[in-house]
């Protein structure tokens, strides 16, 4: 019998990890994504031992594919350079099997490109409907409609309208208050051997080394939404020229780069849950599901989680492979079949991302006090927690990630 058939929306991280594992899976599957060819500069992304697990789960070695370098430490820092906690990786790698690393995105969108079959990823191919999401639903583009598929993954991003049309209800996206700083450098002058993340009153700077040995910045800032500058390189030095070493020296380098290689983008996350993760044959993860602040570096490993446990939760791709509750003609709503699957994605996974955006947001909230007496509570508070018991804190993120039985 035919291989079941997928249409994933999106070649972000989410959508990738959910074609392959997908196609690991047995099934047929087709990324359509609207972006005219992949990404080639942009910015990096954290990759906690929770997504590293999942990702490992389906075959994926980020670190081989993009480079296996490891930072010494991560905490937070004052403006004026004075640490208020940190951690070694070292200790994480004991305490949760792995350290975290982080990655370019370009390189680890091209590793899981690398894992499909060739003309599996269909860029310039924007996804404008989805038609009969309660029976075996068709994928509308420019072109028309196509065959119907037995599952359409929305992984269409933060503003996703596969979102809106199947939730129009839904309040939609809450700006968080700020804005952010996005850029890649290379800066063979510098070692820097910890990712760290400096508060300021409103603002905040974060250095991570990069798995390829550069780095990745960002900077956020309490903003009206909407705003425009001729040269966020000026911005930011504006912002953080003063701040302590090494932010001047790593300022010097972002001047050098192209200015569209500076990446502005207002911050959002979801105002609320979904009331469910799927739609019919319909499911949606990462951006498209649960938008989160990046203040716990989970936005990316919480997509690819849903990415693994929804293809884990699918039936075999062969038709023929397995006892399937499912007829080719049918609705297909016994056990074993899409849909049941599909039920219990949400059942799995719309919890505990929620409890992720809903942590995401206070903590940004916290790193972003203005006031200097409430700034300076905080530090002490901080600064008083052992930091073992900090890292205790992430028991919760970095172990979450449980395959289903």
């Amino acid at each position: 019998m035919p291989e079941r058939r997928a249409v994933v929306v999106g070649a972000g991280i989410g959508g990738l990890t959910a074609a392959v594992a997908l196609h690991r899976r047995g099934w047929d599957v087709t990324v359509r994504e609207r972006a005219p060819e992949p990404p080639t500069t942009g910015a990096g992304i954290g990759l906690a031992p929770n997504a590293l697990r999942a990702l490992d789960a389906i075959g994926v070695d980020a670190a081989y594919a993009a480079g296996s370098h490891v930072p010494e430490a991560m905490g937070v820092r004052r403006a004026d350079g004075r640490w208020l906690t940190r951690s070694g990786t070292a200790d994480m790698a004991a305490r949760y099997g792995l350290p975290p690393i982080a990655v370019p995105r370009p390189a680890l969108t091209a590793a899981l490109t690398a894992a499909l079959p060739p003309h599996t990823v269909r860029y310039g191919a924007e996804v404008t409907a989805v038609e009969d999401p309660e029976g075996r639903p068709a994928v509308r583009t420019d072109d028309g409609p196509g065959r119907p598929v037995d599952l359409v993954v929305a992984a269409d991003g933060i503003h996703s309208p596969l979102r809106r049309a199947y939730f129009p209800a839904h309040p939609g996206l809450h700006y968080i208050g700020e804005t952010a700083w996005r850029a890649l450098v290379d800066a063979p002058d510098l070692r820097i051997p910890s990712m760290s993340e400096t508060w300021g009153r409103g603002e905040r700077f974060g250095i991570t080394p990069l798995s390829d040995g550069r780095f990745y910045l960002y900077a956020t800032a309490i903003v009206p939404a909407g705003g425009r500058c001729s040269d966020h390189r000026a911005e930011l030095r504006r912002r953080f020229g003063s701040w302590h070493d090494p932010i001047p020296a790593l300022l010097d380098h972002v001047d050098r780069l192209d200015p569209a290689d500076v990446l502005r983008n207002d911050l959002y996350d979801l105002a609320a849950p979904l009331p469910r993760l799927h739609h019919g044959r319909i499911a949606w993860l990462g951006d498209a599901a649960h938008a989160m602040a990046p203040n716990l570096g989970q936005g990316g490993c919480q997509a690819i989680e849903d990415a693994v446990i929804l293809a884990r939760l699918m039936p075999s791709g062969d038709r023929g492979a397995e006892a399937d509750a499912e007829a080719d003609t049918d609705t297909g709503d016994g056990a074993g079949s899409v849909p049941a699957a599909l039920a219990a994605y949400t059942a799995a996974r719309r919890d505990r991302t929620d409890a992720v955006r809903v942590r995401a947001r206070r903590a940004g909230r916290l790193g972003a006090l203005r006031n200097p007496l409430a700034a300076a509570v905080r530090d002490l508070a901080i600064r008083a927690t052992p930091d073992r018991l900090a890292l205790r804190g992430m028991d919760d993120l970095f172990n979450g990630f449980r395959l289903p039985a």
